[in-house]
Parts: C-alpha cells; sequence; structure tokens
C-alpha cells in the first residue's frame, strides 16, 4: 500500500518533467506548443458551449418545474416491482444528460435520507456505475465531427441499465 502511495505522489512530476525533457531532447519549443494547444482547447469549448447551455438549461426546467418528482410517482408501480426505490428515477435520468445535476439531487437524497442509509448507498454506487451519455455524445461527437452514431446510443443506454442493476444488487447484497 505504500508504494502505491508513493508512486501516486511522484507520477505527475514524473510526467511533467519527463515531457519537458523530451521536448528539450527533441529540440520542440514547448511553449509554443502548449499556446497552440491552448488556442486548439479555447476553440473547442466555443464550439461546445451552446451545447452545453442548452443542457443545462433543460436540466434546470425539469427540476424547478416538478417533472421528475410527478415521473418518480407514475413509475412508482413499475420501480417497486423492479426493487428500485422511486427516489431514485430522477437521479438515473438526469445522471444521463448532467452530471452535476445528478449530484445536486444526490445531496437533496444525502440531506433526506443520510448517506450511510440504504437509498444513500444505492445513489453513491449508481452514480460512479453511469455515465453522462447525452452529454457525452454532444460534446465529443459533434467536437470530432460525428453525425451518425450507429449503435452508440443503445450501448450507452445497455450500459447504464447495466450499471444500475448491478448497484441495486451490490447494495442488496451488502446493506
Amino acid at each position: 500500500m505504500r508504494f502505491l502511495i508513493y508512486v501516486s505522489d511522484y507520477i505527475i512530476p514524473f510526467v511533467f518533467f519527463y515531457i519537458i525533457g523530451y521536448a528539450l531532447i527533441s529540440k520542440t519549443n514547448i511553449y509554443d506548443e502548449f499556446i497552440k494547444g491552448a488556442k486548439d482547447g479555447f476553440n473547442v469549448v466555443l464550439d461546445i458551449m451552446p451545447t452545453l447551455i442548452g443542457l443545462m438549461v433543460a436540466i434546470g426546467i425539469l427540476r424547478a418545474s416538478g417533472s421528475l418528482d410527478i415521473l418518480s410517482n407514475l413509475l412508482k408501480p413499475i420501480t417497486r416491482i423492479l426493487h428500485f426505490p422511486s427516489e431514485l428515477v430522477p437521479v438515473a435520468l438526469v445522471k444521463m444528460f448532467s452530471s452535476s445535476a445528478a449530484t445536486s439531487l444526490v445531496l437533496d437524497i444525502f440531506k433526506e435520507h443520510g448517506p450511510d442509509s440504504y437509498l444513500g448507498r444505492l445513489v453513491s454506487i449508481m452514480s460512479s456505475s453511469t455515465e453522462t451519455i447525452f452529454y457525452t455524445m454532444a460534446v465529443y461527437f459533434m467536437a470530432a465531427g460525428v453525425k451518425k452514431t450507429r449503435y452508440t446510443l443503445f450501448g450507452c443506454l445497455l450500459a447504464t441499465l447495466t450499471g444500475i442493476t448491478a448497484s441495486v444488487i451490490l447494495t442488496n447484497l451488502v446493506f
């Protein structure tokens, strides 16, 4: 264990000095390359900004309107059969669009039920086992110019469903 702590303390400085050393040996102007990369990164941010703003506004509207709570109550009979708490339906849905919005819902669950409760543990495992599908696809596919997503969405939804299922199973085994 001490070895891992030692490695984790020194890996980032090692990589930093390795890059500088490699640039010096290959006689590359590292400052100009850094500036060029920063400009490219800034252009990518400008390209994806409208998508990000649209996602954040949509999630904010859903939360403020109470639509997520209504949906969770409507799905309560189905979630009861699946042994999935209906209180976590909004987290599962919002997580596919925005991790930060899902985190705020997780914090609400922590405040109401506690982080060590069944719901707190389940939502913690579920949050770490799922991904922000639509955010990731929108941002990275748009930045890369991908137009045809083919089976990506289906695979992502299946992986998210698998993560949610695994989190319920794991939480039931432990708790």
